[in-house]
Protein backbone atom coordinates (compact mmCIF):
# COMPACT_ATOMS: atom_id res chain seq x y z
CA UNK A 1 0.00 0.00 0.00
CA UNK A 2 2.95 2.51 0.71
CA UNK A 3 4.60 1.45 -2.60
CA UNK A 4 1.19 2.46 -4.27
CA UNK A 5 1.39 5.40 -2.33
CA UNK A 6 4.78 6.37 -3.56
CA UNK A 7 4.54 5.55 -7.25
CA UNK A 8 1.13 7.79 -7.14
CA UNK A 9 3.50 10.64 -5.97
CA UNK A 10 6.52 10.14 -8.32
CA UNK A 11 3.98 9.74 -11.28
CA UNK A 12 1.94 13.06 -10.12
CA UNK A 13 5.41 14.62 -9.63
CA UNK A 14 6.99 13.55 -12.89
CA UNK A 15 3.69 14.45 -14.46
CA UNK A 16 3.68 18.34 -12.68
CA UNK A 17 7.67 18.85 -14.19
CA UNK A 18 6.41 17.78 -17.65
CA UNK A 19 3.38 20.09 -17.89
CA UNK A 20 5.46 22.84 -16.38
CA UNK A 21 8.33 22.01 -18.59
CA UNK A 22 6.33 21.82 -22.12
CA UNK A 23 4.38 25.33 -21.05
CA UNK A 24 7.52 26.76 -20.43
CA UNK A 25 8.49 25.72 -23.68
CA UNK A 26 5.69 27.00 -25.77
CA UNK A 27 6.22 30.44 -23.82
CA UNK A 28 9.35 30.76 -24.79
CA UNK A 29 8.50 30.07 -28.31
CA UNK A 30 5.63 32.34 -28.52
CA UNK A 31 7.60 35.22 -27.31
CA UNK A 32 10.49 34.42 -29.81
CA UNK A 33 7.82 34.56 -32.82
CA UNK A 34 6.11 37.41 -31.48
CA UNK A 35 9.65 39.42 -31.46
CA UNK A 36 11.57 38.45 -35.03
CA UNK A 37 14.52 40.49 -33.95
CA UNK A 38 16.43 41.83 -30.50
CA UNK A 39 16.14 45.36 -32.55
CA UNK A 40 14.42 45.41 -35.69
CA UNK A 41 13.86 49.06 -35.49
CA UNK A 42 17.55 49.58 -35.34
CA UNK A 43 17.92 47.14 -38.27
CA UNK A 44 15.15 49.52 -40.11
CA UNK A 45 16.71 52.46 -39.38
CA UNK A 46 20.31 51.06 -40.56
CA UNK A 47 18.28 50.00 -43.93
CA UNK A 48 16.73 53.40 -44.63
CA UNK A 49 20.28 55.03 -44.09
CA UNK A 50 22.70 52.68 -45.80
CA UNK A 51 20.47 51.08 -48.36
CA UNK A 52 17.21 52.77 -49.13
CA UNK A 53 19.20 54.99 -51.49
CA UNK A 54 19.20 52.65 -54.37
CA UNK A 55 16.77 49.99 -52.85
CA UNK A 56 14.04 51.90 -51.40
CA UNK A 57 12.61 52.40 -48.98
CA UNK A 58 10.70 49.18 -49.20
CA UNK A 59 13.60 47.13 -51.39
CA UNK A 60 11.87 47.31 -54.70
CA UNK A 61 14.39 49.91 -56.03
CA UNK A 62 14.56 53.76 -56.10
CA UNK A 63 14.99 55.64 -59.43
CA UNK A 64 18.48 55.42 -59.01
CA UNK A 65 18.79 51.44 -57.85
CA UNK A 66 16.54 50.89 -60.93
CA UNK A 67 18.92 53.06 -63.49
CA UNK A 68 21.88 50.92 -62.16
CA UNK A 69 19.99 47.46 -62.37
CA UNK A 70 19.99 46.50 -58.37
CA UNK A 71 17.72 43.47 -57.92
CA UNK A 72 13.61 44.02 -56.25
CA UNK A 73 14.92 42.49 -52.40
CA UNK A 74 11.43 41.61 -52.13
CA UNK A 75 11.87 39.13 -55.53
CA UNK A 76 11.62 34.98 -54.98
CA UNK A 77 15.58 35.00 -56.04
CA UNK A 78 16.82 37.39 -53.12
CA UNK A 79 14.92 36.06 -50.85
CA UNK A 80 15.94 32.27 -51.31
CA UNK A 81 19.64 33.30 -50.98
CA UNK A 82 20.26 31.59 -47.28
CA UNK A 83 21.31 34.39 -44.40
CA UNK A 84 24.85 33.31 -45.03
CA UNK A 85 24.80 34.46 -48.44
CA UNK A 86 23.02 37.78 -48.20
CA UNK A 87 25.43 38.28 -45.81
CA UNK A 88 28.46 38.18 -47.48
CA UNK A 89 27.03 40.32 -50.43
CA UNK A 90 26.31 43.06 -47.67
CA UNK A 91 29.84 42.81 -45.98
CA UNK A 92 31.61 42.70 -49.59
CA UNK A 93 29.49 44.13 -52.02
CA UNK A 94 28.68 42.66 -55.01
CA UNK A 95 28.95 44.51 -58.63
CA UNK A 96 28.12 48.50 -58.36
CA UNK A 97 26.93 47.89 -54.35
CA UNK A 98 29.75 48.82 -52.35
CA UNK A 99 30.87 46.87 -49.39
CA UNK A 100 30.23 47.27 -45.41
CA UNK A 101 31.81 45.23 -43.75
CA UNK A 102 34.08 48.21 -42.85
CA UNK A 103 31.22 50.55 -41.78
CA UNK A 104 28.92 48.05 -40.39
CA UNK A 105 29.04 45.50 -37.46
CA UNK A 106 28.26 41.90 -37.66
CA UNK A 107 25.13 42.69 -35.98
CA UNK A 108 24.19 44.90 -37.97
CA UNK A 109 24.77 43.20 -40.78
CA UNK A 110 22.79 40.17 -39.36
CA UNK A 111 20.00 42.98 -38.43
CA UNK A 112 20.10 44.14 -42.11
CA UNK A 113 20.01 40.00 -43.16
CA UNK A 114 16.37 39.79 -41.30
CA UNK A 115 15.09 42.82 -42.36
CA UNK A 116 15.65 42.10 -46.04
CA UNK A 117 13.89 38.70 -45.49
CA UNK A 118 10.50 41.28 -44.09
CA UNK A 119 10.33 42.68 -47.23
CA UNK A 120 8.68 39.99 -49.36
CA UNK A 121 5.52 40.19 -47.13
CA UNK A 122 5.29 44.09 -48.28
CA UNK A 123 5.53 42.77 -52.02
Amino acid sequence: MIQDKTERHVMLASTILLVLFVGLTLFVASIVQANPGPDSAASSATFRTKCAMCHGPDGSGSEVGKSMNVPDLRSAVVQKLSDAELAQVIANGKGGMPSFKNSLSEEQIHGLVAHIHTLHQKK
